[in-house]
């Protein structure tokens, strides 16, 4: 700006140099770049070895949709007799690479949906439990953003509608649309483009008055929303070293999780709508079409009842054990998987639908597949009782602690004879001495099976005996003392016997 306002003042491209401090020539140069406009900054083409060559790496790059790489294309080149460098190739084909996508880019159009319109579900990779992977259903409904993730064991049919079962009921309605990927429990084959539906999910869908669409193969774009919920349920719910989160102990706690995670992510503001999922949805349940109050159970398997006293049940020739919170219900029993991952799977549908509530491997007659914890506390069986008092007798004695109930189990064993009278024989010795002290006797006793008359005092006064011992001065040895016997009393021997005086001493 200098040089053009210096030349502008003279009008002299030699005076106007001398002024700005540059050669004339540099004034030319600007000088006739601000008159032609700019014209002159466009930098002149010059013809380059690759020219002749561009529409055949043209036709490569629209045969390969534009993935050809460059030092491919290169090599072809030199078989065509091409003699410039790589660097001027990679060069042309990064420019026929833009130019081909500048016309093939895909514009996303913001979804604006409707209330109670859409629902998207998907999948996701869970955590490995018992060295089993799991599944995380991940379900999205499109205009409040409420998001449900449940645990799953396999993506088989009956786990996949359970789910979808859940899902509605924790709405609190059916939306109009599904919309979801291309598994084979939705659609079983593509003919021409057209995706031919699952005959049970069709009766799915009508039982539920929803109709299911799926995207078009190997196409997330199309729904977005659950695939962008599936990757934030991952992040959250999947031990890596990003969360810090430990190793699930249970498929329990796998599911508290989940819980946790729906509640954490819809009871905060969504970044879009700047509310909470939860308020909206109350919103959208007005509608939402109402829920059957029977759920869809064809595809879980066959029904058994569990009997009101046994929390097993029977299916082809093996028992299961089951909750013993089901005693007297129904359940639905199938089998799933093959060889030697064959399991049976055991579901009830309660008030919030279908749950899985028991898998087992495949048992055999007489040996039925037992779960310790289907059925809840036990009482003490034969190997394991312990006295309980029945009348006012038996209740003190006891109540002197566990030498007083370990001396009666052991004396029971043993065939004692007259244990009521020796248990009133203990009860009198409590109130004479300590019964913190009559109970270990008693304990003692027990221990080493002494259940004689008179045992137990005789340990008493024994046990009271080395108390009173051990409080009388000790004699010790050391380094200037001996405990061994002197010789002074030999030296009476011989002597007078003694006469008393009149010595007070002697007296």
């Amino acid at each position: 700006m200098e040089i053009l306002d210096a030349y502008d003042l003279t009008g002299s491209l030699r005076d106007a140099g001398e002024l700005a401090g540059c050669s004339h020539h540099t004034v030319k140069r600007y000088v006739e770049r601000r008159a032609a406009g700019g014209a002159l900054d466009t930098v002149a083409g010059r013809p380059q070895l690759i020219d002749e060559f561009l529409p055949k790496v043209e036709e490569w790059v629209e045969r390969s949709h534009g993935k050809i790489r460059a030092d491919v294309a290169h090599q072809r080149l030199a078989v065509l007799g091409y003699t410039g460098s790589e660097r001027t190739t990679r060069r042309a084909v990064a420019e026929v690479k833009k130019a081909y996508r500048a016309g093939r880019v895909r514009v996303h159009r913001p979804w604006v949906s409707e209330p109670g319109m859409w629902l998207q579900y998907d999948y996701g990779d869970g955590p490995v439990i018992d060295g089993v992977k799991t599944v995380l259903f991940v379900a999205w409904l499109a205009w409040s953003r409420f998001r449900v993730v449940i645990a799953l064991r396999d993506k088989t049919m009956p786990s996949v509608f359970a789910a979808l079962d859940q899902t509605f009921r924790r709405l609190g309605g059916v939306p109009t649309y599904v919309l979801t990927d291309n598994e084979k429990t939705v659609t079983v084959e593509h003919i021409a483009g057209i995706a031919v539906r699952n005959q049970h999910l069709v009766g799915f869908a009508e039982h539920y008055s929803v109709v299911v669409h799926t995207c078009v193969p190997a196409d997330p774009a199309s729904k977005g929303g659950t695939e962008s919920s599936v990757k934030l349920s991952k992040a959250d719910l999947v031990p890596t070293q990003t969360n810090l989160r430990p190793e699930y102990a249970s498929f329990a706690e796998l599911e508290a999780a989940c819980e946790e995670f729906c509640t954490k992510v819809n009871t905060r503001p969504h970044r879009v709508t700047k509310r909470p999922p939860t308020q909206m949805l109350e919103q959208e349940r007005a509608r939402l079409h109402p829920v059957p109050a029977t759920p869809h159970t064809v595809a879980f398997g066959v029904t058994r009842i569990v009997p009101t006293n046994t929390p097993m049940v029977m299916f082809e020739s093996g028992q299961y054990s089951v909750p013993h919170s089901l005693l007297g219900q129904p359940v639905w029993v199938r089998v799933t998987g093959r060889g030697a991952g064959e399991q049976v799977v055991i579901t009830h549908v309660g008030d919030r639908g279908p749950v899985e509530v028991a898998r087992h491997a495949r048992a055999t007659p007489g040996s039925p597949r037992l779960i310790e914890a289907h059925f809840g506390p036990q009482p003490a069986g034969p190997l394991a009782r312990q006295p309980r008092a029945r009348t006012a007798a038996e209740a003190e004695f006891l109540t002197l602690g566990e030498g007083a109930r370990l001396w009666l189990i052991e004396a029971a064993a043993a065939g004692t004879s007259r244990i009521r009278v020796k248990m009133t024989e203990a009860l009198a010795l409590a109130k004479l001495f300590d019964p913190v002290e009559v109970d270990w006797a008693l304990g003692h006793a027990a221990v080493h099976g002494r259940f004689a008359e008179a045992d137990l005092s005789s340990i008493l006064d024994h046990h009271h005996g080395q108390g009173s011992r051990q409080q009388a001065p000790e004699h010790r040895a050391g380094e200037d003392r001996s405990l061994t016997q002197g010789t002074s009393a030999w030296a009476q021997l011989g002597q007078p016997p003694h006469t008393a005086t009149d010595d007070p001493e002697d007296r």
